[in-house]
């Protein structure tokens, strides 16, 4: 199962637990189990079937434009995390983002 870090914003709909695990294969497939376990997760993370303007997802630390097909295994870590503004990425790295959470 994926271990998925709850936002704080969000910890409110797991009890304040701040990691759940959450079966899947893909992000979507992650988010449904969220949901099913934990109501009010699919609200929180998507519109429309596509996930919120300003939320970003990191598999593994990192986030690229698979988005919610990207791919998931056994204990990988999934962070759900704002966008912030400012900035941007530039350069031969720019499809792709790296997250190193202090845990």
């Amino acid at each position: 199962m994926a271990v998925v870090h709850v936002p704080s914003a969000m910890r409110e709909l797991t009890g304040g637990a701040a990691r759940i695990d959450a079966a899947g294969d893909n992000v979507r497939e992650v988010i449904e189990a969220m949901e099913a376990k934990h109501p009010g997760f699919r609200e929180r993370l998507l519109k429309d079937g596509k996930l919120r303007p300003g939320m970003q997802v990191f598999v593994d630390g990192v986030s690229n434009r698979s988005g919610l097909r990207a791919r998931v295994k056994r204990e990988t870590r999934v962070h759900f995390i704002p966008a912030m503004a400012g900035g941007g990425l530039s350069g031969p790295s720019s499809n792709s983002a790296r997250f190193t959470p202090n845990e």
